[in-house]
């Protein structure tokens, strides 16, 4: 036989207090004598209560739910952004709605979860966002933040890893390397993230008069494998490949050596994001190593500070990271 459940009502009778502490009690933020607070907990550990997440939003109008979307779940370094970001909004009091969207673009289907739950804002990684979702959501006063990707001419707020500047250090580090044939492998089409890096790269190399290679990869594994395996096949074989983000440098390093090719003495490659298999001793992937702890630390302060109205405006925040070198790049700096 199920167990009935104990409700805040049993709760408030055997501390003594109104119901209305009880939920003050079990709701973050909100400000209750030490004396009540005490009470309610040790009736509640008494009687086994669980308090109503749900219910208690819909009493409060505050569900202290935020939603994540997130598209590529196959990327290690996106898991491992969602365990942080869990961890985060819990230390301050609030749960995440995670949406799997199996499409590159988000579809208004995605989002209806965040409206049935009435979330109090949504962060966006790595799936691309249409304009009519953003109106969507902010029609029903949810605030939005881009986390790792920008969007020009949109009102959105975003925290990204300055990516221009991180692709022209990592260009100059290859030309100083003595490297002079490069190729960059992009990932999906239309991705700020990709783009920037490659536009940064493409400078670099510019203002040293070398031509770029540039290949899609689309942010995987294997189809960075066999674009790889094409590059190093072709007549204008290249010297070094910077890819758009680690899992698909894995890829190119396994496509060398498929084909014979020595890493680092026959061909250099560059990563981006620094995700845990970059270290691992069969790779060892040099690679540029994304500031994730603090852009995570400035999407949620600055989400926050948009439900509480504390912006004061549109929040863009671009930060360096630093490049990561280990084995996978020949060559002394000249």
């Amino acid at each position: 036989m199920k167990k009935k459940q104990v409700n805040a009502i049993a709760v408030s009778k055997k501390a003594g207090v109104s119901q209305s502490t009880v939920s003050r009690v079990f709701t973050p933020g909100l400000n209750v004598s030490e004396k009540s607070r005490r009470k309610v907990l040790e009736a509640a550990e008494e009687l086994g209560y669980r308090p109503n997440a749900l219910a208690r939003g819909l009493i409060m109008n505050k569900t202290n739910m935020i939603g994540l979307v997130m598209s590529d779940v196959q990327n290690p370094f996106y898991p491992e952004i969602l365990e942080k970001f869990t961890k985060g909004l819990r230390a301050k009091g609030y749960h995440l709605l995670f949406v799997h969207t199996e499409n590159n673009r988000i579809q208004q289907d995605d989002i209806s979860e965040f409206l049935e739950y009435n979330v109090e804002g949504v962060i966006f990684t790595d799936a691309l966002l249409s304009s009519n979702v953003v109106s969507k959501l902010q029609d029903n006063n949810i605030p939005v933040i881009l986390f790792n990707r920008t969007i020009k001419n949109n009102p959105c707020h975003y925290v990204c890893c300055d990516n221009y500047t991180a692709g022209k250090e990592i260009g100059h580090y290859l030309i100083n390397k003595g490297h002079k044939k490069l190729a960059y492998i992009s990932g999906n089409e239309n991705t700020s993230t990709s783009i920037e890096r490659e536009n940064g790269f493409r400078e670099s190399l510019k203002n040293n008069n070398i031509n770029l290679i540039v290949e899609e990869g689309g942010y995987t594994y294997e189809q960075a494998y066999q674009t790889t395996v094409n590059l190093l096949k072709s007549p204008n074989r290249p010297e070094a490949i910077f890819c758009a983000n680690d899992i698909m440098a894995l890829g190119a390093i396994d496509a060398a050596k498929y084909l014979g090719i020595l890493i680092p003495d026959e061909l250099s490659v560059v990563g981006f994001d620094d995700i845990k298999m970059a270290s691992w001793p069969p790779y060892s992937l040099t690679t540029w190593k994304q500031p994730v702890d603090q852009m995570i630390r400035e999407t949620i302060k600055s989400l926050l500070n948009e439900i509480e109205n504390k912006n004061t405006g549109n929040v863009s925040i671009l930060l360096p990271g630093n490049l990561i070198e280990r084995n996978s790049v020949k060559g002394k700096t000249i």
